[in-house]
């Protein structure tokens, strides 16, 4: 047995572990000393002259070569480009060596020979010395040039595969080489360099051309049809001849049109190619035929079929025939085997013919401007007359402006097709189109959010097609086409909508402290309702996570301006809000407000949140409304007149002076006169409001000759004013009281509108009928004209009786006397209702809708009281003239109530009622009508509908609707409650379910129906019935569902296999999804025990008994892997490591000879780096030292 030594003894018994086994086996394989520690390589021979062998040091060592390499060349004296000898080391020459340092990277040594040649010493990496020396060459040495002329086919092979055959020959040489382009007919190649640089570069080129002349070309061309036999399938054949003769054989794509398939190669691998290459033509040419079939190129789709089911068929059956169309031509082309071109081409022409016996076509001419009427909304007319007749309809796009329209199919169907296309051509000629301008803005609201309104309208005149234009457009024209008389009516229809969008459409914000919209909308939004139903106005509120305070308010001017007071007297009420109005003038205004309201924001937000409000732009109103804390109003209101006065300088402003009971004269009614002097001058007259001090002040402001031209016009109207005259008129004594009636209201109103004229009527008890009248002389005449006017309408007035029954008044009334303020202003008539019944002597008569209004008295004969005679208490008085009472009488008996009976089922009742009655409340509001229901105990089918008479007729239909709806869903809810029920075992139960209701959820949405399985907790209930309700049909269909997935089930097995707990964890995976992954790939399902199982190892498999085996199979070889795992994991952590015998050697120096093993504690066979050591004649186990 071989000696064994161990290296160390005590500090490496611990290093490793197990690594030692007794056994003379385990010995054989320990290391030997020489292959652990193989010893240096000598430098020098032994001393007995016999080289040392190799070994593992000398053997593993390889040669390293240099990356830097030095080349040297020499430039004679004749060819140097600088020949100044005083200069060397200097000048031109100096600057391109170090230029050429720097460009490639190496290093340059120049040194003068005896010659006065040049010696160039070059150093660097390969690439860059061969750089170097194309510069030097280039740079330092004088040029020559040469030409070589090889044939034209050849330069190809000198440039290379993308140029780098060329730039290696020019590196290599160090000259330029320039070849002709391929258009340039030369066969010279020039060359430029140094002489020995043009000899090389030549020498190459013709090197490279003389193997090329030992190549050859040929062109052979075959028919294209015959390419796919040569190339065979997928290239396999023409990939065989190419190994087989070594050439190279190009055939041209399938997609190339192209018949040459060009042979490369030696002359001998050429030939033998084209031979075979012929040989294979002309085997297949005398079994291939190409052959025609005519047939017109209009039935070519129909011959294909259907997405190519008609030409599938024919090829599947002959797959080497090849069939082909070609657009526009009358012919169909067949290539093919002799013997299955026969049977295709006696195919086709049946089918040709076939098609030509029954199908047929025609062109008819329809302006291109009438085919998309003729396409319709998506395809909608051209669709219907195609299915409807069965023909194909042709209709060119518009880029090919073309008037042809072909129709293809059935001849009597063709004809059909023709005749209706041209109708509706025709008719489309008669008709007109007209465009209507209407704003954009109002665009989508004409159409309705889902398209319903303009539906509407299209319902309404469905002759008429309605075109809006695309918004990117942003025009304002819609085009309206049809007949002449349904066009017009449209169009008058939708410029009544405009201008009812116009009217309603005005809109106003309103600044709200965002604390008190919730006051504003009150309990349930009974505030708001209120006010939207008596202003009949929208009122938006911003969200309530919005930072906005803006409450906006649309709908007719007057409207928005009543809902806008109502809103603010809300907020007044609620906080110690103060209002302050500022005149500042209107033109200043877009100024003071800034781009996006930049300047009057900050206003806003320094004075804390104080509320600004400038009037409509373009009202002429000079008022700027502050709202806010009084403290905050007040500073807002300097900083906007500071602002405004900045703005002002600009302008010219010139004061006026006039009496106050001037200013409504100048300014006229609704502003009549004064805008006449803005429009003509161009200048803004502000005048006094009734905060101002100065109640005479008017101030003209604009340019220079504006404000001049206003100034002059104004001061001729003062003068003219400031000349008071006095006149007097006769009025009769019967219409003073009239004129001084309600305090004189009528005088007062006359005053205010012409210049403060003092009408003066005699006192009462005087007989007298003069009237005087004191003033400005014009406003005198005006006043005069208008009192003439009155007295006119008194004089033809008449008064009339309506009589109503008394218990309708209060509903003709309206709320607050709207209704009957409406008809007072709208007919120019004095309404007075009678006193109450049930408070006779008590209260005044309501006049004209108001309760303080005054009696009017008439003198009437004292008749005795006639029992036939209607009552004082439904006698309605009205005073006017006789047409304007007739009219308003006609319009109160409009208002009077009417009642009608409609008969409804009484289980439907409660349904119209709705929850809560807010079904019978959304009719009401809906209709204007009251409805009465009966009590439920009356058990009455009978229903009270009580409103105005026009509204009835809308309710009624309403709620016979109601009904019919209300029936259809009675009858549908029982139609539904069809119940059945299915037996099914209670463990299949939770299968059926699916996980987390998969399953069931997916069965109840696919048929509509409910499904119930019986309560796990109920005793009482039979555990395996499941009852399905809804529509029988799809109760029947529900039921087979759960069927199918019983017998499933029942097909099932379920085998249990003893796994080891341990494995358990792995084969579940994290979170489930490695049992996931088995159960859904072997379509089976595992079930393991729960801990504090009987049997901890048992594992259920449940599915069909082919997957049951297949998952089984998988389960345990994946407990196989995985315990091998736990009881290697186990084995290694439990291993008794035992001592260490350290590093192990076989035949160790120190165990064949007398030495011992070296000591490791000595500095002497172990020394330290640079510590001097002894000499010393003693052998090292180590072998010889060499220090």
């Amino acid at each position: 047995m071989s000696s064994v030594a161990v290296l160390t003894q005590e500090s490496f018994n611990e290093h490793r572990s197990g690594l030692v086994a007794d056994g003379a086996g385990d010995e054989e394989a320990l290391p030997t000393y020489k292959d652990a520690f193989p010893p240096l390589p000598e430098k020098a021979s032994s001393p007995d002259g016999t080289q040392e062998p190799a070994n593992a040091w000398t053997s593993k060592i390889r040669p390293l070569k240099s990356s830097v390499i030095t080349q040297v060349f020499h430039v004679p004296l004749e060819e140097r480009k600088y020949k100044d000898i005083n200069q060397f080391g200097e000048g031109d020459q100096a600057k391109v060596c170090v230029d050429i340092m720097h460009k490639t990277g190496a290093h340059l040594e120049l040194s003068m020979a005896k010659d006065q040649g040049l010696s160039i010493m070059v150093s660097g990496k390969l690439d860059a010395v061969m750089k170097a020396r194309k510069e030097i060459v280039s740079r330092l040495q004088t040029q020559a040039s040469a030409t070589v002329a090889i044939p034209k086919e050849h330069h190809r092979f000198v440039i290379g595969k993308n140029g780098e055959k060329l730039q290696e020959l020019e590196l290599k040489t160090a000259t330029k080489i320039q070849i002709p382009r391929p258009d340039d007919p030369s066969n010279h190649i020039k060359i430029s360099g140094t002489k020995e640089g043009l000899e090389k570069a030549k020498h190459e080129i013709l090197l490279i051309s003389a193997e090329q002349d030992k190549r050859a070309v040929e062109r052979v061309n075959i028919d294209k049809v015959y390419h796919p036999f040569i190339t065979g399938a997928y290239n396999k054949l023409v990939g065989e001849m190419m190994h087989e003769t070594g050439a190279r054989i190009n055939v041209p794509p399938p997609s190339v049109n192209k018949t040459e398939i060009v042979i490369t190669g030696e002359k001998e691998q050429v030939a033998l190619a084209v031979a075979m290459i012929k040989k294979i033509y002309e085997e297949k040419a005398n079994s291939y035929t190409v052959s025609s079939v005519v047939a017109p190129s209009w039935l070519h789709r129909f011959i294909i079929g259907k997405k190519g089911q008609n030409l599938a068929k024919i090829t599947q059956q002959m797959p080497k025939v090849h069939i082909e169309f070609t657009e526009g031509e009358d012919r169909i082309t067949l290539e093919g085997p002799t013997k299955d071109m026969q049977m295709v081409q006696s195919q086709m022409e049946a089918i040709v013919t076939d098609l030509i016996s029954r199908m047929d076509y025609t062109e008819i001419i329809v302006d291109p401007k009438f085919h998309r009427h003729l396409i319709g909304k998506g395809g909608a007319n051209i669709n219907r007359i195609k299915d409807m007749h069965k023909v194909s309809v042709r209709i060119p796009p518009d880029n090919e402006k073309s008037n042809l329209i072909r129709i293809e199919g059935d001849p009597q169907g063709v004809q059909e097709a023709s005749k209706e296309l041209l109708e509706l051509a025709s008719r489309m000629e008669n008709e007109r189109t007209k465009d209507l301008i209407i704003e954009q803005r109002f665009h989508r609201a004409i159409i309705g959010q889902k398209g319903e309104k303009i539906k509407d309208v299209r319902d309404k005149f469905p002759e008429v097609i309605i075109n809006f234009p695309d918004p990117s457009a942003k025009s304002d024209i819609v085009q309206l086409r049809g007949p002449r008389n349904e066009v017009e009516k449209c169009s008058k229809f939708m410029a009544k909508m405009v201008a009812d969008m116009v009217e309603n459409g005005f809109s106003v914000s309103v600044p709200i402290f965002k604390q008190f919209h919730k006051n504003i909308i009150g309990k349930g939004g009974a505030n708001i309702k209120k006010i939207r139903e008596e202003t009949n106005t929208r009122i938006d509120l911003p969200a309530e996570n919005s930072n906005s305070e803006m409450i906006v308010i649309t709908g007719k001017k007057e409207n928005c301006e009543a809902a806008r007071v109502r809103i603010l007297a809300i907020q007044k009420e609620l906080a110690n809000i103060t209002e302050m109005e500022v005149s500042i003038p209107s033109k200043l205004h877009n100024s003071l407000i800034g781009s996006k309201g930049r300047f009057v924001r900050s206003i806003m937000e320094e004075c804390g949140g104080v509320h600004i409000h400038f009037p409509t732009e373009g009202s002429g109103i000079d008022t700027v409304t502050i709202r806010g804390p009084a403290e905050e109003v007040e500073k807002a209101k300097k900083q906007l007149l500071s602002l405004a006065e900045e703005k002002q300088t600009k302008s010219h402003t010139v004061e006026l002076k006039a009496k106050p009971e001037y200013h409504k004269f100048l300014i006229g009614k609704g502003g009549g006169n004064i805008r006449k002097v803005r429009d003509s001058t161009g200048a803004r007259i502000i005048f006094p409001t009734v905060d101002d001090e100065d109640q005479e002040l008017i101030t003209v402001v604009g340019t220079e000759d504006a404000v001049r031209e206003a100034q002059k016009e104004l001061e001729e109207l003062i003068r003219s004013l400031d000349n008071v005259v006095e006149d007097v008129m006769t009025v009769e004594t019967k219409h003073h009281r009239y004129f001084v009636a309600r305090r004189g209201q009528v005088l007062r109103d006359i005053a205010d509108e012409y210049g403060g004229v003092m009408v003066s009527f005699p006192r009462t008890g005087t007989n007298s009928d003069k009237v005087t009248l004191k003033g400005a002389k014009d406003c005198v005449e005006a006043a005069k004209k208008r009192m003439l006017e009155i007295i006119e309408d008194l004089d033809a007035q008449v008064t009339m009786e309506c009589v109503i029954p008394q218990k309708f008044h209060r509903s003709i009334m309206g709320p607050k006397g709207s209704r009957i303020q409406a008809i007072t202003r709208d007919h120019n008539v004095q309404i007075k209702f009678p006193e109450r019944l049930d408070a006779p002597g008590k209260g005044p008569a309501i006049e004209n809708g108001e309760a303080n209004g005054e009696v009017l008295v008439t003198e009437e004969a004292a008749t005795p009281v006639d029992p036939a005679a209607h009552k004082k208490c439904d006698i309605i008085m009205l005073s006017g003239r006789k047409e304007r009472c007739e009219a308003a009488v006609e319009a109160l008996k409009a208002l009077v109530p009417v009642t009608t009976e409609v008969e409804v089922p009484f289980e439907l009742h409660r349904y119209i009622i709705g929850q809560k009655g807010s079904g019978i409340r959304k009719m009401m509001d809906e209709f204007e009508v009251n409805i009465q229901v009966p009590a439920p105990e009356l058990q009455s089918d009978i229903i009270s509908i009580t409103g105005l008479a026009n509204h009835l007729d809308r309710a009624k239909d309403g709620l016979l609707e109601r009904v019919k709806e209300l029936t259809a869903e009675q009858e549908d809810r029982s139609l539904r409650s069809f119940k059945l029920t299915i037996t099914v075992d209670p463990k299949y139960h939770p299968k059926i379910i699916g996980r987390k209701g998969a399953i069931i959820t997916n069965i109840r949405t696919e048929h509509d129906v409910n499904i119930q399985f019986p309560d796990k907790n109920d005793e009482n209930q039979v555990q395996d019935q499941i009852t399905i309700t809804g529509y029988e049909h799809k109760a029947t269909a529900a039921k087979d569902a759960i069927q199918a997935i019983v017998d499933e089930l029942e097909e099932m097995i379920s085998e249990d296999i003893t796994l080891d707990a341990r494995v358990h964890a792995r084969i579940i995976g994290a979170r489930g999804k490695g049992i996931r992954r088995i159960m859904d790939e072997f379509k089976v399902d595992l079930r393991f025990p729960v801990p504090g199982a009987a049997d901890p190892n048992q594992v259920s498999v449940t599915g069909r008994p082919e997957l049951v085996d297949e998952a089984i199979d998988h389960l345990l070889n994946l407990e196989e892997e995985y315990v091998s795992a736990v009881v290697h994991s186990v084995v290694y952590k439990g291993r008794d490591r035992g001592p260490s015998k350290g590093f192990v050697v076989r035949e160790a120096p120190w165990q064949t000879g007398t030495e011992k093993a070296p000591d490791m504690s000595s500095s002497e066979d172990f020394p330290s780096f640079g510590a001097p050591v002894a000499a010393t004649a003693k052998a090292s186990p180590w072998g010889p030292k060499r220090f």
